[in-house]
């Protein structure tokens, strides 16, 4: 599958790289639901003209991570509480899928590094470095489905998780120790079973893995308060 950090690009290696620094910037939170993105600020910001501006804010657009608006701007992609609810429910269903094209070509060495993964985000759910675990959490599941070799499922995988990026570091940032604890135990689980070779297991895992997540993102709305560009017409 695709990983987030790959470009669709069409054009020149400017507009990859603008794309890459804004992915990084919206991923990262420092560019927040509902940021305006000007095109003519890009341009001056990287000395580039404007069509690889164009360019890097259409990488984007596919991506998830950014609104366009027929003559009216771009902004960093907002979701509504409901929204986020029905993307959950579609990686419920989608993410086990792609799982069980990947879960038997993982190798020993895969697993292993698996494992290593898992060890460290334990590790970095107990410090509360909100920025660093998801980093690797999303490095953890990204590498249980680099195996799969599908044609739309992983990239669609991927636009999901952008979609609900900034999100997910509001939610995480709420987590008590409790739930730190088990969503570090889920993910050991969940190497244990592609370990036994238990796929079934490991897709049952994997959604209740992300099921939970929903039901807790639920109980808080406040965090779904960003301005949506849609309505900027």
């Amino acid at each position: 599958m695709s990983t987030p950090i790959q470009s669709r690009t069409r054009g020149g290696d400017a507009g990859a790289r603008i794309a890459e620094r804004l992915r990084a910037e919206i991923l990262s939170g420092e560019l927040g639901p509902g940021a305006r993105i000007r095109q003519e600020d890009l341009a001056a910001r990287f000395g580039a003209s404007r069509v690889p501006v164009r360019e890097a804010l259409s990488i984007l657009v596919h991506e998830g991570l950014v609104t366009t608006v027929a003559n009216s701007g771009s902004w960093v992609s907002t979701l509504t509480l409901a929204e986020c609810e029905e993307i959950y429910q579609m990686r419920e269903q989608l993410e086990p899928l792609l799982l069980r094209y990947s879960a038997p070509r993982l190798s020993a060495d895969d697993i292993d590094a698996l494992e290593r993964l898992a060890t460290d985000i334990d590790d970095i759910a107990r410090t509360g470095d909100v920025d660093l675990f998801l980093l690797r959490d999303r490095e953890f599941h990204l590498a249980s489905y680099a195996r799969a070799e599908t044609q739309q499922l992983g990239d669609l995988i991927s636009k999901l998780w952008n979609s609900t990026a900034p999100y997910r570091r509001a939610y995480v940032s709420t987590w008590s120790p409790e739930l730190r604890r088990v969503a570090s135990d889920e993910h050991s689980i969940l190497v244990a079973t592609l370990r036994d070779g238990d796929f079934a297991e490991a897709e049952r895992v994997l959604a209740g893995h992300i099921r939970r997540t929903r039901r807790q993102l639920a109980k808080h709305p406040e965090i779904f308060g960003a301005d949506d560009p849609r309505s900027r017409r």
